[in-house]
């Protein structure tokens, strides 16, 4: 059957579908992060502390939904990658959910007992809730530019080798450990502006500008240690011999080799790539103004612009690579041959075309009833609250 599209074709949108997935995430339920990571620092008393977890009370658990997604279309619209990767960054991956399962415990817990202690100690439990998370997926962002030691056999199955030497903290190297600083930088950044926007004015609130400022500070620097690392640490990867965009998914197809600044060239063939790091730089200005002129919404837009261009810089760089192997030169996973089945993708892209819209409307409908701003006097007149 002859489909309207071509395998190409559909191969690069879902690559991009992806990345949409990735960014949705890291925005939406970004903010819960960074909340989580600020609540110790920004809030000082029980009231306070309960104001800011309820600015994301009544939304986190649907957030949590683009997190769902991503995994979802990852398995369907590219199985090698869900294998490869979910299978060799296990140990993180458990880390992750174990911390992400901290947060509905402390969220519906925490006022359960009126003891100061057990308080606090669900507080700590939901700042690493949002912080490790918001660490560990910078990392691993981190792992996927330097690559990571897998190999296909002939019958495509992926082996890996030495993979968890050091168990878990071998995946902490100082590139990762830079990712995830800036990663974390990014979400707190994100957690602070929507502080801004969900508080009553006040001390809280104030502080949590603060903490803002001095995040987006941290953001550019970081993005900037990046950038110079990739570009002096002769870290990159590139496809030696050019790979039929439409062939079979089967990753000893393509051969990719280690190659200095190969993470830049693409900026060098489509100069419109560089609208990706731009923004990484541009954002975290945009929220410093937003939150100097008391524009809640532009530090808000600001501090989403970093997430979509520090994101999109990662994607931009590597492409048509998605996770390149250390140790075979011939297992590396690219765009062209790491993909479900053509049908598949089109399927897909059917049901997306769907139900997508439908998410986004229901999402931003529930903002709009949901929206408002939090008080410590609405702990006394509201029960629901947490």
């Amino acid at each position: 059957m002859e489909l309207p599209i071509d395998y190409m074709t559909l191969r690069v949108i879902w690559w991009g579908l992806v990345g949409v997935l990735l960014i949705g995430f890291a925005i939406m339920d970004g903010f819960d992060m960074g909340v989580a990571a600020l609540l110790p620092f920004v809030a000082k008393n029980d009231s306070e502390r309960r104001a800011v977890i309820n600015t994301v009370g009544a939304t986190w658990e649907g957030n949590q939904v683009w997190f769902i997604l991503g995994g979802g279309a990852v398995f369907a619209a590219w199985p090698f990658v869900y294998a490869v990767s979910f299978s060799g960054f296990y140990l993180a991956m458990f880390l992750v959910l174990t911390a992400l399962i901290l947060r509905p415990v402390g969220f519906k817990y925490r006022s359960k007992r009126p003891g100061k202690a057990w308080r606090r100690n669900w507080d700590w439990a939901l700042f690493a809730g949002g912080f490790i998370p918001a660490l560990v997926f910078g990392v691993a962002m981190g792992n996927v530019l330097q690559g990571a030691p897998f190999s296909f056999d002939s019958d495509l199955r992926a082996t890996y080798h030495d993979m968890f030497l050091g168990g878990l903290l071998g995946l902490f190297t100082p590139f990762t450990l830079l990712c995830g600083l800036v990663s974390a930088a990014m979400l707190v950044l994100q957690g602070s502006t929507w502080l801004g926007l969900k508080l009553e004015k006040g001390i809280v609130r104030d502080r949590a500008l603060r903490f803002g400022f001095f995040a987006a500070l941290a953001v550019i620097v970081l993005f900037a240690a990046g950038y110079v690392f990739v570009r002096f640490s002769g870290l990159g990867f590139s496809v030696v011999d050019a790979v039929n965009p439409a062939g079979a998914s089967n990753p000893t197809r393509a051969e990719v080799v280690p190659m200095a600044g190969a993470w830049l060239a693409n900026y060098s063939k489509y100069p419109w790539m560089w609208a990706a790091p731009a923004l990484g730089f541009v954002g975290p200005v945009v929220a410093i103004f937003g939150q100097r002129l008391r524009s809640d919404w532009l530090a808000f837009g600001g501090s989403s612009l970093a997430i979509v261009g520090i994101i999109g810089t990662v994607g931009c760089s590597m492409f048509p690579i998605i996770l390149p192997s250390t140790v075979d030169k011939h297992s590396s996973l690219l765009v062209w041959t790491a993909s479900s089945s053509h049908l598949t993708l089109f399927i897909m892209l059917l049901v997306t075309l769907v139900f997508l819209p439908i998410v986004l409307l229901y999402t931003a409908w529930v903002y709009k009833v949901l929206f408002g701003r939090i008080s410590t006097e609405h702990l006394k007149t509201n029960p629901d609250l947490y």
